[in-house]
């Protein structure tokens, strides 16, 4: 028993060393809050935590049979590692794909930009015409104004192939501005938390609750809602300034 506790323990504190690197690089590149709860990927991170921690270590301490020859011992462990590795491939490239990029303001609200909503043609587009906007490989999550074009037939043309299910404007970033040039337009749509739509009686009870717990004033036009998928979150702002001092959720 001694030996199959010494097995466990050893692939244990491994897999959890590995597992705590590489979420921990995608969480301080990537998925500080917000970005990991507009985009839902806590299911991922559970697989991963199941595959990698729990199921792969019991499946060892079972196997590690100390009267089982080396060789064939060596073998089992061999193809219970090779399992965690592949989940936790397919768990990087997930989170890779799906990292935020993006916290856009566009027209009356604050979302959520990932890598997977932006198509190749777009970038390379963006690359061209607004390199400093654009996204790389490198790209960590900036905040962005991304207005309609100027030009009213290509503005026209968004927003109508908005409504039949093509891209907005929030996934083209050659139109992406600096976050400053779009604090003007941002400042006629704050509202209070009370006159916001997407949230509804309770949410707006606890949201309520939680800014009075953090000091700031519940009954100021300071607040926006910031989507990301069908989630949201409340953006509260400085008046004064514009800058954003907090970002809640109603959960």
């Amino acid at each position: 028993m001694r030996f199959r506790l010494l097995a466990f323990g050893l692939h244990l504190a491994s897999s959890a060393a590995l597992l705590t690197i590489v979420l921990g690089a995608f969480w301080l590149g990537w998925y500080r809050w917000p970005g990991w709860y507009l985009s839902s990927v806590l299911h991922v991170v559970a697989i991963l935590a199941m595959v990698d921690v729990a199921l792969g270590p019991t499946l060892t301490l079972i196997v590690a049979n100390p009267g089982k020859p080396r060789r064939e011992l060596a073998r089992d462990v061999a193809v219970i590692v090779t399992v965690q590795l592949a989940a936790l491939v397919y768990g990087g490239i997930t989170l890779w794909g799906g990292r935020p990029l993006y916290y856009t303001f566009s027209a009356d609200r604050l979302e959520l930009v990932q890598a997977s909503d932006l198509k190749a043609d777009d970038i390379r587009i963006a690359r061209r015409e607004n390199p400093g906007l654009a996204p790389y490989w490198y790209s960590r999550p900036r905040w962005i104004w991304a207005p309609l074009p100027d030009d009213p037939a290509e503005a026209e043309r968004i927003v109508a192939g908005t409504i039949t299910g093509g891209a907005d404007v929030v996934q083209m970033p050659r139109y992406f501005r600096p976050w400053a040039q779009g604090l003007p337009a941002l400042r006629q749509k704050l509202a209070r938390l009370d006159g916001l739509k997407y949230f509804n009686r309770a949410e707006k009870q606890a949201l309520e609750a939680r800014l009075r717990r953090s000091g700031i004033p519940a009954d100021q036009p300071d607040t926006l809602v910031m989507w990301g998928g069908t989630r949201r979150v409340l953006a509260v702002f400085d008046l004064r300034t514009l800058r954003v001092v907090a970002l809640l959720s109603a959960d």
